[in-house]
């Protein structure tokens, strides 16, 4: 999305220029976001995370489910 929102920005067309700029914001806001909820996060575990040490893709494995109990 970056990217692509760069390569809009380097258009000669004020509109498409505009549009880039937008979509840069918009990324920006949600980053502020994600920032926020890392905080948030933390102060609820009790675990604080660096900005350094987030992520932006984590691997999750799927493992079995649990047995099941008997019909009753």
């Amino acid at each position: 999305m970056t990217s692509m929102s760069f390569e809009l920005m380097r258009s000669e067309d004020e509109v498409t220029k505009a549009a880039g700029r937008r979509m840069i914001d918009r990324m920006a806001t949600i980053s502020t976001g994600l920032d926020e909820h890392w905080r948030l996060i933390g102060e609820l575990t009790g675990v604080h995370i660096a900005q350094e040490q987030i992520e932006t893709i984590q691997e999750i494995q799927l493992q079995a489910p649990p047995p099941r109990l008997p019909p009753n």
